[in-house]
C-alpha cells in the first residue's frame, strides 16, 4: 500500500541568491588626506629660496654699474661684452667645451668597456676590484693633485689640456664603470646568446644587441662626466699656467680681485658658465634619469 508520505515529491529548496561582495576596505595613509597646501607651501618656498640667488645673478649682470633697482631695466649686455671679449671669456668656453667633450668621450669609452667586463665576465680579483672602485671615492681630489703634477712634468704636458682631459678621466672613472656595470646586468644574457647563435661574434653582438639598450646608462655617465669636468676648479688652475689654456672656472676666479670685485662681469661670467649646463639637461633630463635610476639597482 503506498501512503501519502510516499507519493509526494520532495520540493527542491530555492536558490539562494549571492550577496554582493563587500568593497575591500583600503587603507589611508597619512599624507594621502593632507590638503594640498601642506605639499605647495614647502615647495614653493623651496623654489623660492632656489631661484633667487639665480635671479640675483640675472640682475647684476643686465643692469648698469652702480644701479640699485630690482629689476633690471633700463638692460644692457655690456657685461657680457666685457668678460666675453676684455677678460677673454670666449677663450675660456672653447677650452673649457674642448676639456669636457673630450671628457665625456674618454670617460664615456673606458667606462664601457670596464663595465662590460665586470658585468659579464668573473675572475678571482673582481670583488677586490670592485672594493678599490668604491673605496676611490673617499678619495679627494686635493690629494691626487701632488702626483699627478709630478707625473706629467715627467711627461712634459704641464700647461696642455691634455693633462686636464686624463686627470678629469681618472677621477670620473670609478663611478662610471660602477654605474655601466649595473646598467649592463640589466641586459638579458639571453640576447647576446642569441646573436652568437645567429653568427655574430662577441664585438659584434656587443654592438648591434647590448649597445642600442644602454643608451640611456651612457647619457647619464657622459653628462656627469662633462658636467663635473666642466665645472672643476683645482686640475685647470694647478695644472694649466698659460692664460690661452684656462678654463672658465678658472676665469671667474680671475674676476675676483684682491681689494674689489666687478659683481656685474662675474654675474655675467656665472650666466656664461651656466647656460650651456642647464640646456643640455634640459633636452636629456628623460635619459638621464632612466640611466641612474637603472644603474643604481642591481640586475
Amino acid at each position: 500500500m503506498i501512503t501519502k508520505e510516499a507519493t509526494e515529491v520532495p520540493s527542491t529548496p530555492a536558490t539562494a541568491v549571492p550577496e554582493p561582495p563587500k568593497p575591500a576596505k583600503t587603507r589611508h595613509r597619512a599624507w594621502d588626506e593632507a590638503p594640498r597646501w601642506q605639499i605647495y607651501l614647502p615647495l614653493g618656498i623651496y623654489l623660492v629660496f632656489t631661484l633667487i640667488p639665480f635671479y640675483w645673478i640675472l640682475l647684476f649682470s643686465l643692469r648698469p654699474s652702480g644701479s640699485t633697482t630690482l629689476v633690471p631695466w633700463p638692460m644692457t649686455f655690456d657685461h657680457f661684452e666685457k668678460v666675453w671679449t676684455e677678460r677673454s671669456f670666449g677663450i675660456y668656453f672653447q677650452n673649457s667645451v674642448l676639456v669636457g667633450v673630450a671628457t665625456l668621450f674618454m670617460t664615456t669609452l673606458v667606462a664601457l668597456a670596464g663595465g662590460y667586463a665586470l658585468a659579464r665576465f668573473n675572475f678571482k680579483v673582481k670583488q677586490l676590484f670592485m672594493l678599490a672602485l668604491l673605496c676611490s671615492q673617499f678619495v679627494p681630489g686635493a690629494l691626487l693633485l701632488v702626483p699627478l703634477f709630478e707625473i706629467f712634468a715627467e711627461l712634459q704636458m704641464i700647461n696642455s689640456l691634455g693633462s686636464v682631459i686624463i686627470a678629469e678621466t681618472v677621477f670620473q672613472l670609478p663611478l662610471s664603470i660602477i654605474l655601466i656595470s649595473n646598467f649592463i646586468k640589466n641586459v638579458p644574457y639571453s640576447l647576446e646568446e642569441a646573436a652568437w647563435v645567429d653568427g655574430c661574434s662577441r664585438m659584434k653582438a656587443f654592438r648591434i644587441v647590448v649597445l642600442p639598450l644602454l643608451r640611456p646608462g651612457l647619457i647619464a655617465v657622459g653628462s656627469f662626466a662633462f658636467v663635473h669636468s666642466w665645472n672643476h676648479f683645482l686640475f685647470a688652475l694647478m695644472f694649466l699656467n698659460n692664460q690661452e689654456k684656462q678654463t672658465i672656472p678658472v676665469g671667474l676666479n680671475t674676476l675676483m680681485g684682491a681689494d674689489s670685485v666687478d659683481l656685474g662681469a662675474l654675474a655675467a661670467g656665472g650666466i656664461i658658465a651656466a647656460v650651456p649646463v642647464v640646456i643640455v639637461f634640459a633636452f636629456i633630463q628623460k635619459w638621464l634619469i632612466t640611466g641612474f635610476s637603472a644603474g643604481a639597482v642591481k640586475g
